[in-house]
């Protein structure tokens, strides 16, 4: 049976990708590399819309996400940290790594950050050095207001904006520059569609100053030695090469089609995915959804660790369960990444068979038809719009 992966993290990736990773190995420290280099770190200033730095780091995203920690604070620093889910929670488990006990803003899991309520810590605390937060909490699904709140931080405060936003760059509208976001992580695995290994951290021109003072440790993840090799046209460690290569093939696709096509496709993929579940009587966790990927309830009655589980060793069809404290209250399913309307049919079919074994009482094929239904309306739509 073919196995088909819809995790948010690891995504699907191009055929293209794969053959292009399958060269032979070249020199990190020779011309074929930097130039390989030059041209992925112009693809990358793309996909963040930013004319500032993109440093590439070989970690994972939550390797970039320390990075932008140590490298941008000091002993004693006042920072903020909103924290809708597990990976909003990851940037204070972070501070207080390195000894920096963060103001908090604890968000309900499925809820995104109440703008009102952080516009009056950003008040109360006017002296903080930086605001952590997360645009698409892939824990939760939950998308984030990131340009509203990135422009209350720089109204109310001198602090810079630290954004993960690794299940969004690619995926979601983001325009770094434009919104005033000084630092922004993202990763590989996710809307750039590589396999796992590669971080990116996107820096403004106000975050520089911070890298520059800051007195946390630091040696691997340094990014004054980063940002020195960058100018040299390659990296202060061996980089993950194989990973580079790839990355240059997507961001070339990435770059041909626009980035508009991508958030469009996803935006359809998500949204026809989410009728077919409700079709279902299934319900949605994330109160304001991401296109990243969908958070669905599991039903009354049914096992979640059986649902996911039935779905891959049954089927074929790899889904996410929750995690922390929705273990076996959600499953997420996958929009971003080498995914088109045809993957989300094959999957509704197999969570409708999946439902079925389990004893849920639905009219089979609903979701199926459902997903089919809604995403040819929102094709024509686009269609109609695009024809004015």
């Amino acid at each position: 049976m073919r196995q088909r992966l819809f995790t948010p993290g690891p995504t699907q990736i191009p055929e293209s990708v794969v053959v292009a990773m399958s060269g032979p190995m070249i020199h990190h420290r020779g011309p074929e590399f930097k130039a390989l280099f030059d041209e992925v770190t112009a693809g990358l200033k793309y996909v963040f819309q930013t004319q500032g730095e993109v440093l590439i780091l070989t970690s994972s995203g939550s390797g970039g996400m320390e990075a932008a920690v140590v490298n941008l604070l000091s002993p004693g620093d006042k920072v903020l940290t909103i924290e809708a889910g597990k990976f909003g929670e990851r940037w204070g488990e972070l501070c207080r790594a390195y000894g920096i006990e963060p103001v908090t803003l604890k968000v309900n899991w499925g809820e995104a950050p109440d703008p009102g309520e952080v516009r009056k810590l950003l008040q109360k605390h006017a002296d903080l050095a930086a605001v952590f937060f997360t645009h698409s909490e892939t824990s939760t699904g939950v998308a984030s207001d990131v340009r509203e709140i990135a422009g209350m931080v720089r109204e109310h405060t001198n602090a810079i904006t630290v954004i993960d936003g690794i299940t969004s760059v690619g995926v979601l509208p983001l325009y770094m520059d434009e919104w005033h976001i000084d630092v922004c992580v993202s990763g590989s695995q996710k809307g750039v569609m590589v396999p796992p290994g590669l971080a990116f951290v996107a820096l403004g021109d106000r975050a520089w100053p911070r890298v520059e003072k800051s007195k946390l440790p630091r040696y691997y993840f340094d990014f004054l030695k980063a940002r020195k090799s960058a100018g040299e046209k390659s990296t202060a460690w061996t980089p993950a090469i194989t990973l580079l290569v790839g990355l240059q093939d997507s961001l070339r696709m990435m770059r041909k089609l626009g980035l508009e096509f991508y958030w469009n496709k996803y935006e359809r993929l998500a949204a026809a995915t989410r009728e077919g579940m409700k079709a279902l009587g299934l319900e949605l966790f994330a109160k304001v959804p991401s296109n990243a990927l969908t958070s669905v309830k599991v039903p009354p009655g049914i096992d979640g660790g059986a649902l996911t589980k039935t779905l891959r060793d049954k089927y074929g069809v790899t889904v996410a369960g929750g995690q922390s404290q929705l273990k076996g209250k959600i499953f997420r399913v996958a929009h971003m990444g080498y995914y088109d309307h045809m993957d989300m049919v094959a999957l509704m079919a197999a969570v409708e068979m999946t439902l079925a074994d389990l004893g849920w009482k639905f009219e089979m094929g609903k979701g199926v038809a459902t997903v089919q239904q809604k995403y040819a309306g929102l094709l024509a739509e686009e269609a109609a719009r695009n024809a004015l």
